[in-house]
């Protein structure tokens, strides 16, 4: 019994921890030099759909958490329909796809050496490198 027990709350707090990382503010950021101060996620969404060259986009890996999040957040499409979305535009020549890194630091690093450099991140990994124009809901 007491082995169950062991079981159960190990269970619990595996659930707990992974509540808590699934739960992590994400930011969209972008060079401090660029003058924009603030985005709507209307906006945010335009430059990661390919819908505006205003920005160069930096996306997270395929495989990272945060990028679904992140898309279900700023356009309430899942990665299926935003890679659907990337690679008609690729396809027909109108766009090419962000470059995607592999973690939020590699994608601050990119933005904040990039003058039209946008991307998203968490909020706890936001340092001075870089502004935060949105937080997502």
């Amino acid at each position: 019994m007491n082995n169950m027990l062991q079981r159960i709350l190990l269970a619990c707090s595996m659930l707990a921890l992974a509540a808590s990382v699934s739960a992590a503010e994400i930011v969209v950021i972008v060079n401090p030099a660029n003058p924009a101060t603030a985005m709507t996620t209307a906006q945010a969404s335009q430059f990661f759909l390919g819908k505006s060259t205003m920005f160069t986009p930096v996306d997270q890996a395929e495989s990272a958490s945060i990028r679904a999040e992140f898309y279900k957040k700023v356009s309430d499409k899942d990665l299926s329909e935003v890679k659907a979305i990337w690679s008609k535009l690729v396809f027909t020549g109108k766009a090419a796809a962000p470059k995607e890194l592999h973690s939020s630091a590699e994608v601050k690093k990119a933005v904040a050496g990039n003058p039209t450099g946008i991307g998203y991140i968490e909020k706890s990994a936001v340092d001075s490198s870089v502004k935060v124009v949105t937080t997502l809901p």
